[in-house]
């Protein structure tokens, strides 16, 4: 890789640009589709791929089994695959982007940074055995890039016309940011925050949820149930409207934020130069790769 490469000052346009080197030669890095029903039976550059999934006649359960693949590999075999799975994803991260970005003064490059930075920290704990895998590895980007854009307003109480007066901060403006405060001043605590986020908004099921806290599937549905109530009474109460929350520390650079992630300590470029040699043909380990086992992280093949 040449080391004049002049990368994008965007994250999510780097994050293309280091998708496409990664489907073109020399780093080609090809999927191999034989195996997957309702797939040409051949081998597929990432990008020919994409366009695939996007087509209106392939079906839902094929997009997952295709997606299972992207996020077993992505756990297993490297930063690369993690590439590929941020650049097969891109059109519906590129659409949510511009939705959060509607109405923000900030810099939209740290929404986009944050975006991708949740979409790939979910990368590591999502479940394979659920559906919509894509839409939720999205979701959890979204939900990140919203916590750092309210937590930009939430930093300071908002004034309204009348000199002197003071509005109480939203607390319906983001669930994530109404659980924050919750824990803030003691309604909740972290497990039933958890509890409550992982299984109403991401949608996980309950009894796995309370496999990794560590609880019985009947003690989980007790905690979080009364936790709710708690929630709501403070809520109704007006509780969680004074409670500021302390402001996310900028970064100067979030392409490099992403890239840290990434796994590469030199950036993007590293992690596509470690594929010189095209990964095909080889059969999913499913058990190294954590399928059952959101959060465990193998090692590369």
């Amino acid at each position: 890789m040449s080391a004049t490469t002049i990368w994008p000052t965007t994250p999510l346009d780097a994050a293309e640009k280091a998708f496409v080197m990664l489907a073109e030669a020399p780093t080609h890095v090809p999927f191999d589709a034989r195996n997957f029903a309702g797939l040409p039976r051949k081998i597929l550059p990432l990008d020919e791929l994409r366009k695939l999934l996007l087509t209106r006649g392939i079906s839902e359960t094929i997009r997952d089994a295709v997606w299972r693949e992207l996020v077993i590999r992505s756990r297993r075999d490297g930063p690369a695959w993690r590439i590929a799975a941020i650049g097969m994803a891109l059109p519906g991260l590129r659409r949510q982007a511009g939705m959060l970005a509607a109405g923000w003064h900030g810099d939209s490059h740290d929404l986009d940074s944050e975006l991708l930075l949740g979409f790939m920290e979910r990368l590591r704990t999502i479940d394979l055995d659920e559906p919509r895998i894509c839409g939720r590895l999205i979701d959890a980007g979204v939900r990140a890039a919203r916590t750092l854009r309210d937590k930009d307003s939430d930093t300071r109480l908002i004034r309204s016309e009348s000199a002197g007066s003071l509005l109480p901060i939203r607390p319906w403006d983001h669930p994530d940011f109404v659980l924050a405060r919750a824990i803030a001043i003691g309604v909740i605590d972290r497990d039933e925050a958890r509890l409550i986020a992982e299984t109403k908004l991401d949608h996980r099921t309950l009894a796995r949820v309370a496999a990794e806290i560590g609880i019985s599937p009947q003690t989980a549905s007790d905690w979080r149930a009364r936790a709710e109530k708690r929630l709501e009474k403070a809520i109704n109460d007006g509780e969680l409207a004074f409670v500021p929350l302390r402001s996310r520390r900028r970064s100067p650079n979030s392409i490099r934020r992403v890239a840290q992630r990434l796994g590469t300590q030199h950036g993007v470029e590293a992690a596509l130069g470690t594929q010189q040699k095209a990964l095909v043909g080889k059969t999913s380990d499913r058990q190294a790769a954590g399928v059952g086992a959101p959060g465990i992280a193998a090692t590369p093949a």
